[in-house]
């Protein structure tokens, strides 16, 4: 009797698959034939599953976005209450990194992000899956800023989402070539100055 497949199990191997096609290849390398051969699996369990490129391209997105989200829940808004200068710093700074891409998984993780934010601006199909992962990510920020006490947080997290953005360009894309350091480096100025405390060196955990 042949083993029974779990579809669940099944799709997010196909996502996988996916995911790791963007990240080599880009959006114009992503196939349903190339996905399926990234797979191991016929085309059409890869149909049964998604419509074409636009779909598997959200799904990569949403995979990352995901990914990131465990690793933001490791950072409760709860546990940044009462902290201050160098401490406030280091835990705002270890909560954005989080989303940025200081190593190989988050580097992917945002290659893939960054893959469905530039396609929605000629296509509208992305445009919401975006809009709401900007919408995710202002949330988080602000309500970290809040609780750190920052004043105006709501719009002081439009400066570090807007941060976030030109580092993640400037790290994956020869735009800007940043190495991880530098990148820490940066984001730690940018945050001090925000916070208003002393640019510290940052000891990672």
């Amino acid at each position: 009797m042949p083993a029974r497949i779990d579809p669940r199990q099944r799709r997010r191997h196909v996502v996988e698959a996916a995911f790791r096609l963007v990240v080599a290849e880009g959006i114009d390398g992503l196939s349903l034939r190339k996905v399926a051969a990234e797979a191991g699996l016929n085309i059409g369990s890869v149909r049964h599953f998604f419509d074409g490129h636009e779909d598997l391209l959200a799904a990569a997105a949403e995979e990352a976005g995901d990914r990131m989200g465990r690793r933001l829940a490791h950072h409760p808004v709860d546990g940044l209450r009462g902290l201050a200068g160098a401490e406030a710093l280091d835990a705002l700074q270890a909560l954005v990194e989080e989303v940025l891409p200081v190593d190989a998984e988050r580097r992917d993780e945002s290659i893939v992000v960054l893959e469905l934010i530039l396609a929605a601006r000629t296509r509208p199909v992305f445009r919401p899956i975006s809009e709401r992962m900007s919408a995710d990510l202002h949330r988080v920020v602000a309500d970290a800023l809040a609780a750190l006490g920052a004043d105006d947080p709501d719009a002081k997290a439009y400066q570090v989402t807007a941060v976030i953005g030109g580092l993640t360009i400037d790290t994956v894309t020869p735009h800007g070539s940043l190495t991880a350091e530098r990148l820490r480096a940066t984001l730690r100025a940018h945050l001090a100055m925000l916070l208003g405390v002393p640019p510290a060196p940052y000891e990672k955990n």
